[in-house]
C-alpha cells in the first residue's frame, strides 16, 4: 500500500526547506502573484526552481498555488506564468478557477492539476467532473465529513487531499468577503486581513449592548486523533495549513504528525495521542477542535463571545552546532540556568537537558539568555545536530 502523504505549508524558501527536514513529503507555496497568501513572503520562480530541484533530490514534491478568484486584470501573464512554473519543475499547480485549468491544458498539458478547497467540493460528483476536467485530486472543504469522504472514495477515482491542523474560515473554504467590506482588500485575491477575529460589540437595532467582545471567528482545525481512520479510508494526502506560521510552528506540526503516521503504519496502532495532542496544543495560540469530520460543530467549537490567544514562548533556540559536550544556539525566548529543556529534531527522539551554565560568544558566563538571536552555549551530554530546535520542557 502507498504511504499516504504528508504535505506542509511553505511560506518562502526557507519554510520549505524546513518542512522537508521534519519530514514532509511534499510542500504547497505561493508565487508573487496568484496565490490567496498575498502576506506571506511566497516565492519568486527562480525560489520556485530551487526548491523543486531541492524536493526532487530528496524524492519530494512541490505544489504551487494559482488559486486566487481571477477578475479580468489578472488574467495577463498567467500563460507565461504556468509555463515558467512547468519549466521549473513543479509537481503540480493548486487551481480553482476553471480559466487556469483550460491554459494548462493549451501550454503546458502535462502539468499535473490539483482542485483547490477554495472550490468547496463536497460531494463525487463534482470530484467526478474534476476528474474529466483532467484533475489528478481534489483537495476537499474543511466542512467535509468522514461520511462523505467515505461516499466520495467509493464512488470517484480522483486523489483526495484533506486538511488537519490549521486554520478554519468562517466561511465555506475561505469564500469569504469580510475584507472587501472592512478594508478593500480582496481574501479571495490574496488580502485576508481576519476580520473574523476583530472583536465586536454586538448590539440590536437601537444600539443597546447584547454582547460586548464578540467575534465571528472560528477555532483551529486539529485531526490528530483520526489520523489512522483516514489512512484506512485511502486518502491520498493530509494537509497541513500555515504559509504564515512560524519555522518552530511548522517543524513541531510535522514532527508530531510524521511520528503518528510512521507509527501507525510499523505497528498498526499509535500510542500516546494525548501527548502528541498536547505537542500541538502547547505549539499553536488558539484552540483547536476536529470541527466537521465526525458531526456539524456548534457553538462551542467556535468563539463568538471572546477567544483565548497566548503568545508562545516555548521555542527557546535553534542549535547551529555541536562540539565537545556543548551546544551553540540562536536563542529565541528568555531561559535561564537551572532550567530543564527539550530538543527535538528530525534525527532523534526527544532529550531532556538541564541547563547548567549558559556562555556568549567569547565564553562568558551568564546566568540568563535574554536576547532573541543572541549566539549563546549551553552544556549537553547527548549529540545533537544542526537545525534541531530547543523548547521549554512540558
Amino acid at each position: 500500500m502507498k504511504k499516504i502523504e504528508l504535505l506542509a505549508p511553505a511560506g518562502n524558501l526557507e519554510k520549505a526547506k524546513w518542512a522537508f527536514m521534519y519530514g514532509a513529503d511534499a510542500v504547497y507555496c505561493g508565487g508573487k502573484n496568484y496565490s490567496l497568501r498575498a502576506n506571506a513572503d511566497n516565492l519568486s520562480v527562480d525560489e520556485i526552481k530551487e526548491a523543486c530541484s531541492y524536493a526532487h533530490s530528496l524524492g519530494k514534491k512541490v505544489y504551487v498555488t494559482v488559486n486566487i478568484v481571477f477578475h479580468n486584470e489578472d488574467v495577463s501573464g498567467l500563460k507565461e506564468y504556468l509555463i515558467e512554473l512547468y519549466n521549473a519543475k513543479v509537481d503540480a499547480v493548486i487551481v480553482s478557477d476553471p480559466l487556469v485549468i483550460s491554459l494548462v491544458k493549451e501550454v503546458v498539458p502535462n502539468l499535473e492539476v490539483h482542485i483547490s478547497t477554495q472550490q468547496s467540493t463536497l460531494n463525487y460528483e463534482t470530484c467526478n467532473y474534476w476528474l474529466e476536467e483532467g484533475a489528478k485530486r481534489v483537495v476537499l472543504a474543511r466542512e467535509t465529513s468522514k461520511e462523505d469522504m467515505i461516499s466520495i472514495l467509493k464512488n470517484s477515482n480522483v486523489d483526495l487531499e484533506v486538511f488537519i491542523e490549521g486554520a478554519m474560515c468562517v466561511s465555506y473554504s475561505g469564500r469569504c468577503v469580510l475584507s472587501n467590506y472592512f478594508t478593500n482588500r480582496d481574501s479571495n485575491r490574496g488580502g485576508c486581513s481576519q476580520i473574523c477575529r476583530w472583536d465586536f460589540s454586538l448590539c440590536d437595532k437601537n444600539k443597546n449592548l447584547i454582547f460586548d467582545d464578540f467575534t465571528v471567528t472560528v477555532k483551529d482545525l486539529t485531526m490528530v486523533p483520526h489520523i489512522p481512520e483516514l489512512i484506512d479510508m485511502g486518502i491520498t494526502s493530509l494537509k497541513i495549513e500555515g504559509r504564515m506560521r512560524s519555522i518552530y510552528y511548522i517543524s513541531t506540526v510535522l514532527s508530531v504528525y510524521r511520528r503518528i503516521i510512521d507509527e501507525y503504519y510499523e505497528t498498526g496502532s499509535v500510542s500516546n495521542m494525548e501527548k502528541y495532542a498536547y505537542e500541538l496544543y502547547r505549539c499553536s495560540n488558539r484552540e483547536s477542535k476536529v470541527q466537521f469530520f465526525l458531526e456539524k460543530p456548534g457553538m462551542d467549537d467556535q468563539y463568538y463571545l471572546g477567544r483565548k490567544e497566548v503568545t508562545n514562548k516555548d521555542f527557546l533556540g535553534v542549535v547551529l552546532s555541536y562540539e565537545n559536550n556543548e551546544i551553540t544556539l540562536e536563542q529565541r525566548n528568555y531561559f535561564k540556568v537551572g532550567d530543564t529543556v527539550t530538543i527535538f529534531g528530525p534525527n532523534k527522539k526527544e532529550i531532556d537537558v538541564k541547563v547548567e551554565y549558559i556562555k556568549d560568544e567569547a565564553g562568558n558566563l551568564m546566568d540568563s539568555a535574554r536576547h532573541p538571536c543572541e549566539i549563546v552555549k549551553i552544556n549537553c551530554n547527548c549529540e545533537v545536530f544542526k537545525n534541531d530546535i530547543i523548547r521549554v520542557k512540558f
